[in-house]
């Protein structure tokens, strides 16, 4: 086993090779990633998570937690209780990919089986390339704002309709969309030095917008506390927010592995991950408090999206400088949570002919099919997609972190996770483990029932809990069903 750098991927990483791979499962962006190729360090974890957080929608998202009834410091504890859950999660989640070098669907194959794992990257690759679509139609809103700032007269654009957007809005959502692609499509080199930049320049603007407010209104008339009191115990709120905050990093609580396995060593993971999560999360959610806070006294409305605060100051060059901000900021959220791991799941469906970068492009051409703006213009769309497909992740991720902690104690035999020969620990039956899957149907058919319960109002709270619920489930009907078969022998694992 050795280095092998691939020819023919100009910004390709080496790979350690494996003999004999089958080709049905194995390609260069599929391949173990070798030492060479380890270059994230702290800063580079800690960029990325900003790029994740720092966006329109985690700015409102964060926003909205202070709109429970709590007071700021309820929220913020809760915040903390949350946020730190995640950074824990986020190192299971992460320490296979980081030992052995491989993405998410590689992963997924030693609890799924090597072509069962393409049931649950198929799950993970329809919700990133929906968001994807949606995070792009947002950045090209904001293109629009830049446009008419500065060409009033393109308003005339806006009249016309196909397909639900106006001549400017297909200009714009095309050109972030190409825009988007001829980064992402130069390999993961170029995007960790992409995501390095977008997280921290989001934040100068936040710390501007956040000083602009402050002079304004003054600290002393700022209130954490955008909504009205909550009625009953205030413990059973702060446990919902700590677990609203949970559920809205399920995605990546599946796929961080792809970055993962990047990371110099455990240590560069952990204090990025530190960085990146807890410290990030809770700094970035007060300053957005701080300015959602202050528009109450400036604009007479609570305004939670920052482009529509920027446009309302009516600087050209402030708005010109916010809108590109936050375009960047929503390309970084689309590179870590919706690109890299579509393209990865595509990828591992015909390993033969479709690379990361196909992958990507495949991603990309589905996104704009998908036709996101309509889909968020329909609340009913958006819960049932979450319910349905979002709710899946819960127990996936249970399923992936009792297989690899408990049922394969974190040995596995690499090459087995690249072979379709009978005897290899991971091909079950043809390649199918049939009790991960019967796990992963029972437990998010439970989950999908509580959120589709929860978003139609049916019960209350317990829907916050489904992602929590969906886990424990998943591991616990995996263990039981497991229990009868032994663990791969660990003889041959590679350390």
């Amino acid at each position: 086993v050795g280095e092998l750098p691939m020819s023919g991927h100009s910004n390709a990483s080496p790979v350690i090779a494996v003999p004999d791979a089958d080709p049905r499962l194995y390609n260069h962006d599929l391949a173990p990633a070798a030492p060479a190729a380890r270059s994230w360090g702290v800063f580079s974890i800690f960029a990325m998570w900003m790029s994740d957080v720092h966006s329109v929608g985690g700015y409102t998202f964060a926003a909205s937690l202070f709109f429970l009834g709590l007071t700021g410091w309820e929220v913020l504890l809760a915040m903390a209780i949350g946020i730190t859950a995640v950074y824990f999660l986020m190192n299971l989640i992460g320490r296979p990919s980081l030992k052995y070098g491989t993405p998410f669907p590689v992963v997924a194959r030693m609890a799924f089986g090597v072509m069962g794992a393409n049931i649950a990257a198929g799950l993970r690759g329809i919700v990133g390339i929906v968001w994807y679509g949606v995070q792009t139609y947002f950045a090209s809103k904001a293109v629009q704002v830049l446009v008419l700032t500065f060409n009033p007269g393109a308003e005339a654009w806006t009249h016309s309709s196909f397909v639900g957007l106006s001549a400017l809005g297909w200009a714009c959502f095309l050109f972030m969309w190409l825009f988007q692609l001829l980064i992402f499509l130069n390999g993961m080199e170029t995007i960790r030095k992409f995501i390095d930049f977008c997280g921290p320049a989001v934040y100068v603007v936040m710390f501007a917008l956040a000083i602009w407010i402050l002079t304004q209104t003054g600290t002393s008339s700022l209130s954490l506390q955008l909504g009205p009191p909550v009625e009953g115990s205030a413990l059973g709120h702060m446990a919902g927010a700590a677990m609203l905050i949970v559920a809205y990093f399920a995605a990546l609580l599946l796929n961080f592995g792809d970055f993962s396995r990047f990371a110099k060593d455990e240590r560069a993971m952990k204090v990025g991950n530190f960085l990146g999560l807890p410290v990030n999360f809770i700094v970035f959610a007060i300053i957005t408090v701080i300015v959602t806070a202050g528009t109450v006294k400036v604009f007479g409305e609570a305004i939670m999206d920052p482009v529509s605060i920027v446009e309302r100051i009516g600087n050209p060059i402030v708005v010109a400088l916010g809108s590109i901000t936050f375009i960047v900021a929503t390309m970084g959220i689309n590179i870590v949570a919706n690109f890299v791991s579509p393209a990865y799941d595509i990828s591992n469906l015909y390993p033969e002919k479709i690379d990361f970068r196909l992958g990507g492009l495949i991603t990309s051409i589905l996104s704009v099919i998908v036709c996101p703006w309509i889909f968020v213009s329909s609340p009913q769309a958006i819960t049932v997609f979450v319910s349905i497909f979002g709710a899946a992740l819960g127990p996936m991720f249970g399923i992936m972190v009792a297989d690899y902690y408990l049922v394969k104690r974190q040995h596995i035999v690499v090459d087995d996770l690249y072979t379709m020969s009978p005897k290899g620990s991971l091909h079950f039956q043809n390649g199918w483990n049939a009790r991960a899957l019967l796990a992963l149907a029972g437990s998010a058919a439970v989950s999908i029932g509580l959120s589709l319960a929860g978003a139609y109002g049916a019960i209350t709270n317990v829907g916050d809990w489904g992602w929590l619920i969906g886990a424990c489930l998943g591991a616990l009907l995996y263990m039981a069903l497991m229990r009868g078969r032994e663990a791969a022998s660990p003889s041959r694992a590679v350390a």
